[in-house]
């Protein structure tokens, strides 16, 4: 009886120390992890957080005189992001030439997202159901383009789009058209520029689903009298839908902050938001309102990508 007494008065003891010592253990582990990843978050602090810490503070100062910033706050860059003083009447109005322009790169982003939807789902579908002994070679082909600079690729375009390039001379051969069409300097073509540059970002996450995709649930479809578009609609769409909205976004971002493809085939008429922070960094000296506008659009970037974790979440729950 007493050695039952003792057991217990000594068993409160004996699960402290356990647990302490399991809690070390923890303690031990966290503290390992968070050095092994400190160098990562040293880099991640160093040219993520720092320059963008610049960037925050720079559009809440004045214009220098000639250049940089004059190290006195204000609100005026954010002001004149969507706002313009009028200089005979000194009052504020909107900004059409700003909203223009946002509405064109929202536009034109937009516009080559669903270009290269369209042109990339048949092309992974296409991939996707080739025997597997040729898809290397298909997905080599796709993704060939990135071997050389955006630069060299937009000129390669432009030599396809321009007056005498090889579109008019096959229209003209083709008796389509009676004169080359102009297509250069329009937002027409750097919305074709946008899309042959990334076109390949839709395509290889559309591949990735439809690979996963399971064919027999397609010919049970069709054994069910269902008609292609219906197979279409109900089936293959929404069980590749991960990758229709992967591309999608890989797509928007980068073509929403584009800047070579505005500049080379837009020609100054077709600027973009890309091109207009460079112009404030640049020619108009207004860094300020540059960091302004650098901020928006990442503004528009993280609305994008907010959507795409949304969607996967609900697409997820327990993942």
């Amino acid at each position: 009886m007493n050695q039952l007494v003792q057991d217990k008065a000594n068993s409160p003891v004996t699960l402290t120390n356990g647990a302490q010592a399991t809690l070390a253990a923890e303690k031990r582990e966290l503290a390992k992890r968070w050095f092994l990843v400190s160098p990562a978050m040293i880099i991640i602090g160093l040219a993520g957080l720092a320059p963008l810490t610049i960037i925050l503070f720079y559009s809440f100062m004045s214009p220098g005189p000639y250049a940089g910033i004059s190290f006195e706050p204000t609100f005026q860059a954010w002001i004149n992001l969507v706002m313009e003083e009028d200089l005979f009447e000194e009052t504020l109005g909107l900004n059409y030439a700003h909203g223009s322009i946002f509405a064109r790169s929202i536009g034109l982003a937009l516009g080559t997202t669903v270009l290269t939807l369209v042109i990339g789902f048949p092309t992974a579908y296409f991939i996707a159901t080739r025997p597997l002994s040729q898809r290397n070679f298909w997905l080599f082909m796709i993704s060939l383009p990135f071997w050389s600079n955006l630069l060299v690729r937009t000129f390669a375009i432009m030599m396809f789009i321009r007056e005498q390039g090889f579109v008019n001379h096959v229209l003209l051969y083709l008796g389509v058209i009676d004169k080359p069409l102009n297509i250069m300097f329009t937002p027409t073509a750097v919305w074709i520029g946008l899309a042959y540059a990334y076109l390949p970002l839709m395509v290889l996450p559309l591949y990735a689903s439809m690979e996963k995709l399971d064919f027999r649930l397609v010919e049970a479809a069709y054994d069910l009298y269902a008609s292609r578009r219906k197979v279409l609609q109900k089936v293959i769409i929404p069980l590749v839908k991960p990758g229709i909205v992967a591309g999608s976004i890989l797509v928007f971002i980068p073509s929403i902050g584009a800047y070579v493809t505005p500049k080379i085939l837009g020609g100054g008429k077709s600027l973009m938001l890309g091109n207009l922070i460079s112009n404030q960094f640049g020619t108009s000296r207004d860094w300020p309102l540059g960091s302004a506008l650098a901020l928006f659009l990442m503004a528009l970037v993280m609305v994008a990508l907010i959507i795409y974790v949304r969607n996967e979440s609900r697409n997820n729950p327990d993942g």
